[in-house]
């Protein structure tokens, strides 16, 4: 009986023993590919019985090429970079991890606004370069009562929003998807998208990226919001129009900005977002943490060894 071929199509981690260990007893054979290139994928997995993949692009051409694969496995909790209608039409299931990181992004996303409401960056800058002035960091409000406005309402800000009203901040979201029973769960005010900007003191974007989505806050959103407010993004960096951001910075509508997501990573070292003392800029990190990457592997590979042991996986995104 051949072995077990497992295909690694590319790996962002220091290592991969979680994941091997939810697929030990397959006692399988493990192949990188050299790089994220469908050559170089299709080198090592055409043989595959699975495929696990982080941020390789898997589209239709590749993956009528996978001869025996059963399963893809996303290290992820989205998957645009996997063309599913193909991989449903060639009988390979995908799964992903859609609860991976709730606690760290709205973590992150809550100490984002906290850093652009207290001025926490420019207030080290300053004493760092020997300033101990107040004056520079005026005015700070008070965040109890202050409205935090939810782009979306999955799983992150549905994290993220009672952490928000810990502080006293009233909670309102636009989802046109959401059912009313959890926004009622969850005490979160429902608003329309144009009625959200104008009210929000804080906009924290958590909006899938689709070609809907796609420069979601642009000019004419940035013109909505209150004067004054922050911008806060931690979900895909396209989801914002930067050269719009720029201009509304610029002209001082609004009061600043928190991105870990860019629309091209890494940011350019020329970008004009960097060198403001109302942006915050973070590397796409809200992601992180070592339990996060830890159960990601683990949930990710133990679905495929559902599929590879013809069961259902537990996250099945294609079947």
């Amino acid at each position: 009986m051949a072995k077990t071929l497992i295909a690694i199509t590319d790996s962002p981690f220091p290592s991969l023993d979680p994941a091997k260990t939810a697929l030990a007893k397959f006692d399988p054979e493990y192949r990188m590919s050299k790089s994220p290139s469908a050559e170089d994928i299709l080198a090592v997995a055409r043989d595959a019985d699975a495929v696990l993949v982080t941020y390789a692009r898997l589209g239709r051409d590749l993956l009528k090429e996978l001869k025996r694969c059963k399963a893809i496995g996303r290290f992820g909790l989205g998957v645009d970079n996997i063309d599913l209608p193909a991989a449903k039409e060639f009988g390979i299931a995908v799964n992903y991890v859609p609860d991976y990181c709730l606690r760290e992004v709205s973590d992150h996303a809550m100490a984002l606004l906290l850093a652009l409401a207290r001025k926490v960056p420019f207030s080290n800058k300053l004493v760092q370069s020997g300033r101990w002035e107040v004056p520079p960091i005026t005015p700070l409000r008070r965040l109890d009562g202050q409205v935090l406005g939810l782009i979306g309402f999955g799983n992150i800000p549905r994290a993220l929003a009672p952490k928000a009203k810990a502080f006293g901040l009233r909670v309102v979201t636009h989802d046109p998807y959401v059912k009313p029973e959890m926004l009622a769960k969850a005490a979160v005010e429902d608003a329309s998208f144009d009625a959200l900007l104008g009210m929000s003191d804080f906009v924290s974007v958590h909006a899938p990226l689709m070609p809907a989505t796609r420069g979601l806050m642009n000019a004419a959103a940035f013109a909505k919001m209150k004067k004054g407010a922050y911008l806060i993004n931690t979900a895909r960096g396209p989801l914002v129009d930067e050269a719009a951001l720029v201009a509304a910075l610029d002209s001082g509508h609004l009061g600043g900005a928190a991105l870990d997501v860019v629309t091209t990573e890494p940011l350019a070292k020329d970008s004009p977002l960097i060198g403001r003392d109302n942006v915050i800029l973070t590397p796409h990190t809200a992601f992180y943490s070592v339990e996060a990457l830890e159960e990601l592997q683990t949930k990710c590979a133990s679905d495929v060894a559902r599929v590879l042991s013809g069961e259902k996986a537990v996250y099945p995104i294609s079947a």
